[in-house]
């Protein structure tokens, strides 16, 4: 789903546990209200709701939306057919989707080597 040319354009995923909606926001370029709306189209996209309905997205739920986006953005998906292609993958999980996490565990393990070197 996500291409090495798009994944350039998108800052790193940092190595914290949860992110708020404006933080992932920041991270996939897209807006809060637009994640909302997404909750609701995509079932695979559950955040964690705390106090006050506050919503904490986790590493996954991160990944997922950078998926969301590349397929409504980049691939000209509809919302049904963005849906429809998620929910087939649910079962095989793609391979670019593991390319980025390893990309993004190869920079979480660099910035943990520079904080031991210390």
């Amino acid at each position: 789903m996500l291409e090495a040319s798009n994944n350039n354009e998108l800052p790193v995923i940092p190595g914290k546990r949860y992110f708020t909606i404006g933080e992932v926001a920041e991270l996939c370029g897209v807006k809060p209200h637009v994640l909302r709306y997404w909750e609701q189209e995509f079932p695979q996209l559950k955040p964690v709701k705390r106090r006050g309905n506050r919503r904490y997205y986790q590493r996954h739920d991160v990944i997922m939306i950078r998926q969301i986006r590349s397929l409504l953005y980049e691939q000209g998906f509809t919302i049904g057919g963005a849906r429809q292609r998620l929910s087939g993958e649910e079962a095989k999980e793609d391979i670019s989707q593991r390319q980025q996490m390893v990309r993004q565990m190869r920079v979480e393990l660099e910035e943990l080597l520079q904080i031991l070197k210390r």
